[in-house]
């Protein structure tokens, strides 16, 4: 019996060390901050409709008054294909252009699902379809895409889907049951132009990274610090569940954790949507300014910049240039498109 307590103790004990041997790991300590950051902002022209702005004005904006150079373009299947079989690409040819004149890299966004709410914007016609016939449609929507702009110089990178592994939006029911598909959407990218690194992306939060890190050549990863969490949105609505929360993460754990992906599969870790906007309990339109500060203002913005830096990763991508230019336009509060003007003038 003394013999079994014995080792029970040091069971425990080894169980204590390793936990906190992790926790120092994961949450204690600095990572080396770059002296040459690459900051960039994500464009979708959908958002920028919704905002009611005009959509080329606020992307040569971008361009011309913040001086961005490098750009995370969202582009949606359900604009691009609105007919089966038929494609429409004069928005996007336009936006490659002005990247074009005005040196500017892209990160071309393709896929099902591809940001926004409701995160997987595929035609309707696709409803019609069988779940195969699904697949094949969204992979020949890829093939067009890549075939068409693979000798564009202005795209750095290719980005297949979103967030793929993370189950939020509102997808197809096939399109969480495995990463076959994802794996398909990739090798077949990575045939039609296998000049181009290709980006996987995955939550920065709720994650390890390690399933994208098999898949991409690329690790990208999202960074919010503080939303309205929205039970419904992750498929299991929880009546008053739903409340503000800011998320506790110490800056070192993705420093941690792109050094493991770094180790293990060779593979760089860049972060493609740093927040910057807020996440608020409903659409922009329908919230009030001040409800919108609560996750996201000024000091909030100065905040989320400083603690990206601390992170150790050297590529950061904004997720809410037209949130800002819609606060400066539409709200006569131009603070953030200013001192983000600063940042990239800088």
């Amino acid at each position: 019996m003394r013999k079994i307590i014995k080792y029970i103790f040091i069971f425990l004990a080894i169980i204590f060390i390793l936990l906190v041997a992790g926790f120092y790991f994961f949450f204690v300590g600095g990572a080396q901050i770059h002296d040459n950051i690459i900051w960039g902002v994500d464009f979708s022209h959908s958002q920028a409709e919704y905002l009611k702005l005009d959509w080329k004005e606020l992307y040569s904006s971008v361009i011309e008054d913040l001086k961005v150079e490098n750009i995370k373009l969202h582009t949606n299947w359900s604009w691009v294909e609105g007919k089966q079989d038929e494609f429409y690409f004069d928005d996007i040819d336009w936006q490659l252009q002005q990247a074009k004149e005005n040196g500017v890299k892209i990160i071309y966004v393709i896929g099902v699902k591809t940001g926004r709410w409701p995160e997987c914007h595929y035609p309707d016609w696709l409803n019609n379809l069988s779940e195969q016939q699904q697949k094949d449609a969204a992979l020949n929507y890829i093939k067009q895409v890549v075939e068409r702009y693979k000798d564009n110089n202005s795209i750095a990178f290719w980005q297949v889907e979103n967030e793929p592994l993370l189950n939020f939006g509102k997808c197809p029911e096939w399109y969480y049951k495995d990463d076959n598909f994802l794996k398909q959407e990739v090798a077949l990218v990575k045939l039609l132009d296998p000049s181009r690194k290709i980006i996987v992306s995955e939550s920065g939060e709720l994650s390890w990274w390690h399933d994208v890190a098999k898949i991409g050549d690329i690790v990208g990863v999202t960074m919010y610090r503080r939303a309205w969490l929205d039970t419904s949105s992750f498929g299991f609505p929880i009546d008053g569940w739903d409340f503000y929360a800011t998320y506790p993460v110490a800056p070192i754990l993705y420093a941690r954790k792109a050094e493991i992906v770094k180790n293990l599969f060779n593979k760089k870790t860049i972060c493609i949507e740093l927040q910057a906007e807020p996440w608020a309990p409903g659409p922009f339109r329908e919230v009030s300014l001040s409800e919108q500060a609560k996750t996201m203002n000024l000091d909030i913005f100065k905040d989320n910049i400083e603690y990206a830096k601390q992170t150790g990763l050297d590529t950061f991508y904004f997720w809410g240039a037209e949130w800002w230019y819609w606060m400066k336009t539409s709200q006569n509060q131009p603070e953030i498109w200013n001192e983000a003007r600063e940042l990239f003038s800088s």
